[in-house]
């Protein structure tokens, strides 16, 4: 459904960055369907590639076996913001991809270079399409840095482990916490398309903001790039 406003029509690509916890999938969503945009969410191509590295037993230490794996596989996400779906060679990971053999895996599948080339490829892809709001860690940085505007999400330790530690039923936030420490340190310490906060791009704490709140302020920021873009002179 389509939100007016005084600002204009949003027609180009919200890059949405960040690490785990800080509200990047629910604000993606809802913000792609304030903008009548579609919606990709990468982390979820990379969770679906891990499930698959997981059911064929690969060595999570051997680049090469995971890459042989992930050459093989299709990967298939929707773009609907208000039906967000996976799909691994055709059949549903929706589960699959949120359990925590996964969670615990996909941050040594996603750094392997194979995977990563394979994957930011579909995505470019599907990007190309627009408008859309991407979400993911390497989004502005490396998928699609020209995108009108990049926007980095953050929020305290502590905070982030609360909500992932919500996400889970009986989920201790001092394990959570320690597992967020262990992502970051991967994330942002591999070789390829690490962890970082993209040239330009706005950086926002979601530690003391509601998800409305964030959702507001970047429909309103993405309304105002896309207007400065449409208002510039050709030449």
């Amino acid at each position: 459904m389509a939100h007016s406003t005084e600002l204009g029509d949003f027609s180009g690509v919200v890059a949405l960055d960040g690490p785990s916890g800080t509200g990047k999938s629910t604000v993606a969503r809802r913000l792609a369907d304030r903008l009548n945009a579609s919606y990709l969410d990468s982390g979820a191509m990379y969770r679906a590639a891990t499930v698959a590295v997981l059911e064929a037993g690969a060595d999570l230490a051997d680049p090469d076996a995971i890459a042989v794996v992930v050459r093989d596989i299709d990967v298939w996400v929707s773009t609907d913001p208000q039906a967000p779906a996976t799909a691994l060679d055709g059949r549903s990971v929706d589960a699959e991809i949120r359990s925590a053999a996964t969670t615990g895996a996909v941050s040594a599948v996603s750094a392997v270079p194979a995977v990563r080339e394979k994957l930011v490829a579909q995505q470019r892809a599907l990007i190309a399409e627009g408008p859309i709001v991407a979400e993911g860690r390497d989004i502005g940085s490396v998928v699609w840095p020209q995108a009108e505007l990049k926007v980095y999400l953050t929020a305290t330790e502590e905070v982030r482990a609360r909500r992932r530690a919500g996400e889970v039923s009986g989920g201790n936030i001092a394990e959570v916490a320690a597992d967020i420490r262990r992502r970051d340190g991967l994330d942002s310490s591999r070789a390829v398309s690490p962890l970082r906060r993209a040239d330009g791009a706005v950086v926002v704490d979601t530690s003391e903001l509601s998800i409305e709140q964030v959702v507001s302020l970047l429909e309103r920021l993405a309304r105002a790039a896309a207007d400065t873009i449409q208002t510039v002179p050709s030449g």
